[in-house]
């Protein structure tokens, strides 16, 4: 469902350098920070998760860039669920 929002020009400028800081489209920007508002996303949740992240790295010693790591394992699974 679309929703259309008029913003003030400076609240709209802060909205995409936020965006483009966290790598991240406006309107998921926008979508988080709503599900936060709206009680919708819990912070402690997110806290636990990434301190799960941080011990699976540590288990990992040999892990240099854990973000490649992840990369390796969502495409080795894509490749498992493709039909051959």
């Amino acid at each position: 469902m679309a929703l259309s929002v008029r913003l003030d020009p400076l609240l709209e400028n802060r909205v995409e350098q936020e965006a483009r800081r966290l790598g991240i489209t406006k309107s998921e920007f926008v979508k988080d920070a709503l599900e936060r508002v709206l009680g919708m996303r819990n912070p402690y949740e997110l806290l636990q998760q990434v301190r799960n992240a941080a011990e699976y790295v540590a288990a990992e010693p040999a892990t240099t860039d854990y973000s490649e790591n992840v990369s390796a394992r969502v495409k080795a699974k894509l490749r498992a669920e493709r039909p051959a």
